[in-house]
């Protein structure tokens, strides 16, 4: 389900990005910050599908780095 919704709503902020003129800059520093949340829903749905509390703490850890991550290469865009 979250990969559903997270095809979704790129799919939707792709198709306004093609609305604006971006410099070919800010469309690499788009799919940096898109790749990167990709890897994080990634190692989420990993965390979810473990048994091991451990792991999933790590995974989930690695995915709060890897979106935070994505944010700070939107935020230096701006």
């Amino acid at each position: 389900m979250k990969k559903v919704v997270f095809v979704l709503a790129a799919a939707g902020l792709m198709s306004l990005a093609a609305c604006s003129k971006q410099t070919p800059a800010e469309n690499s520093a788009d799919a940096t910050a898109n790749a990167l949340d990709n890897a994080g829903e990634n190692l989420e749905d990993m965390a979810d599908n473990t048994s091991n509390d451990a792991a999933a703490a790590s995974l989930d850890n690695a995915a709060d780095n890897l979106h935070a991550a994505a944010d700070n290469v939107e935020d230096s865009k701006k």
